[in-house]
């Protein structure tokens, strides 16, 4: 079961990727991907299509979605997978997340007119599928369209990260609300991409202490941002916690992500694959069920 090609985080145009649901989904089909899983940020307006799209190119889908939580002054993301779409506590918890991300924008573009870049908040807007969820991604091709960067790996090297020109902080969700919002809707509460986090060692111990003390059960091991030394790190930490493990390519586009849906290694041996968890939860492209 370890080795099946499960790719359980990507996003499409509904939150900050550049494709859409049936896109991705005939791409993650193309690539070999059995099991898949769209994991838009705070927002599951894309889930019905995306499952209808797993169903009609014979892929296996799971419910997805990857909440942006405030721990400690960092964004850390929570994927939730196997929910129910329809869960009112789901619902209202992921608009209050998304409540304040036109503001914030506002305020990024704000602090870059200030160093010259005229223009941002509208250039961002041109690539925000959904202007609700305008995020810095979008910030990023705008800055790559207009020149100021090369591609958007320059982007966060020099804007939009803490201390450089861009960033605001914004407060998000909390870790006990999210995972409390995934679980109670049926779903399984994972961390992801554990190693883009600058955490020290004991702050580190306390983010995965807490989330599985509110009642998470799994972490991303394998992902398109982790090295293999990385992902043998979280397999071990996996085991500490006694946590099931996921794995997706965090895929957002073809010209941007690092990592191609499906392409990545297999999840190690000796691990609990999120998927056995959850496998009263997937929809099977066979019988597929009705989102």
């Amino acid at each position: 079961m370890n080795t099946l090609n499960a790719d359980l985080h990507c996003h499409s145009v509904i939150s900050d990727g550049t494709l859409t649901p049936e896109e991705l989904a005939q791409r993650a089909k193309a690539h070999g991907v059995t099991l898949w899983a769209l994991t838009d940020h705070d927002e599951i307006g894309g889930q019905a299509r995306a499952a209808a799209a797993a169903a009609a190119c014979g892929l296996d889908y799971l419910t997805g979605v990857e909440i942006s939580v405030t721990f400690l002054h960092q964004t850390v993301h929570i994927i939730g997978l196997g929910f129910d779409v329809h869960n009112a506590a789901l619902t209202v918890g992921l608009q209050q997340t998304r409540d304040g991300r036109s503001q914030r924008a506002q305020e990024m573009a704000a602090d870059l007119a200030r160093i010259g870049i005229r223009g941002a908040f509208e250039g961002a807007l041109k690539y925000a599928g959904n202007p609700n969820l305008i995020s810095r991604t979008h910030f990023a091709r705008f800055l790559v369209e207009t020149g100021v960067c090369k591609d958007t790996y320059e982007v966060f090297r020099k804007y939009l990260t803490e201390g450089k020109p861009g960033f605001v902080e914004h407060r998000w969700a909390n870790l006990k609300d999210a995972v409390r919002w995934i679980t109670q809707a049926g779903g399984m509460a994972v961390i992801a991409h554990p190693a883009r986090y600058k955490f020290s060692a004991n702050e580190e111990l306390a983010l995965f202490t807490e989330f599985k003390g509110h009642g998470g059960l799994g972490v991303e091991v394998v992902t398109g941002s982790h090295s293999s030394a990385e992902s043998t790190s979280y397999a071990a930490t996996a085991l500490e916690f006694g946590l099931a493990a996921s794995r997706g390519s965090d895929f957002h586009s073809p010209f941007e992500s690092r990592t191609e849906l499906g392409a990545l290694p297999d999840l190690p041996t000796q691990l609990t694959p999120v998927w056995q968890l959850l496998a009263e939860r997937i929809q099977r492209a066979a019988t597929p069920a009705q989102v």
